[in-house]
């Protein structure tokens, strides 16, 4: 039995997703408040007693990205003076996980100074899920523990109805995700190869894998601009049929994403995880959403109880 209590608070990033947690862990929500003031200052306060306890606070780093993360780091700075026993972060969606490392000279590696922040501000612990790149997990002196919704999202596709389906990696970078997506939905691999034109523009050079005859689900950690939906011409050009499929953990989803989602035909769906909150003008008829919740509970409840954590993590 462990010692100290289990308490679930949640920032402002997204309370919907830490009330649903707190649901199925029948435990009441940890009252606490944000302010923002007038000169854009944010402000936070515990408004209730938290000495000794075992504190999980859930708060994904998504738009808007320092808002949120400065938020959090105030919390866990409140956390720490007000005596708690540990406090777990839970960020579904890390932040500045794409500034990973020095892509040329004098610029920040911004996602160790996150790491950075978060340990010296008292985390005990971190959990992610799918961060764009793994390596990020070495930059931690603290446990990590990196999930996936790999699972979560591949047993949406383990249906008959997708039995003439192929598993499409984007490109040679998300190989290794998509062929756990393939392993776990018993289905066919195919890759896409692309290059780089410009900052912004990607091209596709040619198709690995048999896609004849076959529909695609095109599986990414995240869409943002929704540049991935471009590349259905050359499946369909490769010899593609029937409608598409993508599969992503967090729908960061810009104006121009849910434009190529509304006018391409060819896309029934876009299946996501909440990871992060979705506005209601991005709930569009294409968009259908699978929760974390259960998962993430599933993982809060090993951590408090000292249990293992290794059926749970996929590591790709």
């Amino acid at each position: 039995m462990a010692e100290h209590t289990l308490r679930i608070f949640s920032g402002n990033a997204h309370p919907e997703l830490a009330q649903e947690i707190a649901t199925i862990l029948n435990v009441p929500m940890g009252r606490s408040k944000t302010t923002i003031f007038p000169d854009s200052e944010t402000h936070v306060t515990i408004d209730e007693v938290v000495r000794g306890q075992d504190i999980f606070i859930v708060q994904p780093c998504s738009t808007p990205v320092n808002e949120h993360l400065m938020e959090l780091l105030l919390y866990l700075d409140a956390f720490r003076r007000a005596s708690v026993h540990s406090v777990s972060v839970l960020m579904p969606y890390f932040p500045y996980a794409r500034q990973d490392r020095m892509a040329k000279g004098r610029e920040a590696i911004s996602a160790r100074v996150v790491v950075n922040l978060l340990e010296t501000l008292g985390a005990d612990r971190v959990v992610y899920m799918d961060i764009h790149n793994t390596a990020i997990q070495g930059f931690f002196n603290i446990p990590v523990d990196p999930l996936s919704a790999i699972p979560v999202l591949a047993s949406y596709f383990k249906q008959e109805r997708f039995k003439n389906y192929v598993i499409v990696s984007p490109d040679v970078g998300r190989a290794d995700v998509a062929g756990k997506y393939a392993e776990l939905t018993d289905l066919p691999l195919v890759v896409m190869h692309k290059r780089r034109t410009s900052a912004k523009e990607t091209h596709t050079t040619h198709v690995v894998g048999d896609i004849r005859g076959k529909s695609p689900i095109i599986i990414d950690d995240l869409m943002a601009s929704g540049s991935v939906m471009r590349q259905l011409d050359a499946l369909y050009n490769a010899g593609a049929v029937g409608k598409a499929y993508f599969s992503v953990t967090h729908p960061v989803l810009l104006p121009s994403a849910i434009q190529y989602l509304n006018e391409d035909d060819r896309i029934e769906k876009l299946v996501v995880t909440n990871t992060i909150h979705i506005p209601p003008e991005k709930r569009v008829p294409k968009l259908e959403i699978v929760s974390i919740a259960p998962l993430m509970a599933k993982i809060i409840d090993r951590i408090y109880h000292g249990t293992s954590l290794s059926d749970l993590l996929v590591l790709t």
